[in-house]
């Protein structure tokens, strides 16, 4: 029987596709790295449209009269045949038909459920995602290092510094659910960010972990996308400060009447990076933005929107807890002193931005009160447990920056470099290398820190006959103009560099009198 079937198919090939060809097939299914999976898959195809080809020879030989593979052939496999009419066998099919037929559903079924993993570079980041798309998973990360010069009496030594050095991932699993891991090793390995994001739909979306806290548009734009090498001297004002603007909690957010109108009601610690809150009252913060003509034909419309913030904490003397910092953003000078706090803090915010090409403008005001209750015994001059005034900052700033080289200013992100000095193209751009993007930029910010203080007079409140004592009273501010030119190299490597003129207006709480001081910080930015 043998001997007529290698009339028709070479003897080789069918012993090679016997059980030791199932093994080398299996084998072969198996990739040695996820590179290789597609290329596994498509042999896997090969391997069984040859086996198919096989049989239908056998089968042909078998019509054609070859003594004894007719009948047994054509019977095993007539779910095969172009003969749909084919008498049924009288005897069983040959053992090595039988062979034949379960290489083929092995094979078949490798091919089909063994989905290739997919790898590459989507035009910004490097990723590795499911054939289904289910599940994405992206290296993310970002440095910045930043040269200082100060000039001015009192001001720090020249530094050189890394700012930051982040690294971590982000992704998708399912349609849903958007992840985020970021961290910091710049000084000691800590955690940035750590949320997920649950999207059911465009208007109703939750966020939960340690993440940015949305109270400032200027803090919501990421560092990466941020022109200054550093935030305006307003920021201090700004919830979890100290902590990088970040801070454990929940927030629902949503794009309202077709994306004219967008929400953010959050629950934080309000204490800061992985930071447990040290009262029963969690910081609450709501945000509205309104873009009203975002769907406007007319394009110097639709990239204006204006909107405000408020937000509520609390604070607890027992924990140490102090007012905003009064230092420098580019920490020049102190210009406003820390204060014991208890009780209540109250915020308040109103910003607006407008995008028109490659011009873009941007403003902000922000004040906090800190409450001081009950604060007396925690204070210098200590007037037993009365209440005192709360602590008032506010500050605002003022942005305007222009791309000479013609790019549009986005409202989150980094422009896209039409041409850029080295590496790729950057997303959606095929122009050819050139001189990068060049952006001019100018910013101008105050700051004004307001503490009444307090006298406790016998010959009116009786009780400071036996503990009399005066907290005095501060009233500082300070100004800041910042004017700069930032070079993008291309999509992802960015040169900053930033000339500010810091004002003191008052004598600061280092003794240092008013005047001004000059600092120039050149930063370098890498991301991936």
């Amino acid at each position: 029987m043998f001997a007529g079937l290698c009339v028709f198919v070479p003897c080789s090939l069918i012993y090679a596709q016997g059980p030791q060809g199932v093994q080398s097939a299996k084998a072969k299914a198996r990739p040695s790295s996820q590179a290789a999976i597609e290329e596994e898959v498509a042999q896997l195809r090969r391997e069984v449209a040859e086996l198919k080809a096989t049989v239908q020879r056998l089968i042909e030989a078998g019509s054609k009269g070859v003594p004894g593979a007719a009948q047994p052939v054509q019977a095993n496999v007539v779910a095969e045949s172009t003969q749909p009419n084919a008498i049924p066998p009288a005897v069983p099919a040959p053992p090595y038909v039988n062979t034949l037929q379960k290489e083929i559903d092995v094979l078949q079924k490798k091919a089909t459920d063994t989905p290739p993993t997919t790898f590459g570079w989507n035009g910004e980041h490097f990723y590795l995602t499911s054939s289904d798309r289910n599940f994405t998973i992206m290296p993310i990360g970002y440095l910045n290092s930043q040269y200082s010069f100060y000039k001015g009496d009192g001001a720090p030594p020249d530094t050189f510094a890394i700012r930051r050095a982040r690294f971590g991932v982000q992704g998708s699993y399912g349609k849903q659910v958007d992840y985020y891991f970021l961290y910091e090793a710049a000084s000691s390995l800590s955690i940035r960010d750590a949320f997920l994001v649950f999207k059911p739909r465009s208007f109703l979306n939750i966020t939960a972990g340690q993440f940015r806290v949305p109270f400032s548009h200027e803090v919501t734009t990421p560092d990466t996308n941020f022109e200054f090498n550093d935030r305006s001297i307003t920021s201090v004002l700004y919830p979890d400060a100290g902590g990088a603007f970040r801070a454990p909690g929940i927030d629902l957010y949503g794009d309202l009447a077709g994306g004219r109108m967008q929400y953010w009601v959050g629950l934080f610690n309000g204490q800061g990076l992985l930071a447990s809150g040290t009262t029963n009252e969690p910081e609450v913060v709501g945000r509205l933005r309104f873009s009203p003509w975002t769907q406007s034909g007319k394009s110097w419309l639709k990239g204006f929107a204006v909107g405000g913030s408020v937000a509520h904490g609390r604070s607890r003397a027992l924990s140490n807890e102090l007012s905003f910092s009064g230092t420098m953003s580019d920490n020049s000078y102190t210009f406003f002193p820390q204060f014991r706090i208890n009780g209540g803090i109250e915020r308040y915010n109103g910003f607006f931005y407008w995008l028109n090409g490659p011009l873009a403008a941007r403003g902000e005001y922000t004040q906090v009160l800190e409450k001081r209750d009950g604060i007396g015994s925690f204070v210098p001059g200590g007037i037993a447990f009365n209440t005192l005034p709360g602590v008032v900052g506010k500050g605002a700033y003022g942005i305007v920056t222009y791309l000479l080289t013609g790019e549009s200013e986005p409202e989150y992100s980094t422009p896209h470099v039409k041409h850029p000095v080295i590496g790729p193209n950057s997303p959606g751009e095929t122009g050819g290398p050139g001189w990068g993007a060049w952006q001019l930029k100018f910013r101008y910010s105050w700051l004004e820190g307001i503490e009444r203080g307090a006298i406790c007079d016998a010959t009116t409140i009786p009780a400071c006959s036996l503990t009399p004592g005066i907290v005095p009273a501060f009233s500082d501010h300070t100004n800041e103009i910042t004017a700069g030119l930032n070079w993008y190299l291309n999509y992802w490597v960015l040169v900053k560099s930033d000339l500010n003129i810091d004002q003191l207006k008052n004598p600061s709480v280092q003794g240092i009198l008013p005047r001004n001081y000059f600092v120039f910080s050149e930063g370098v930015q890498f991301r991936f």
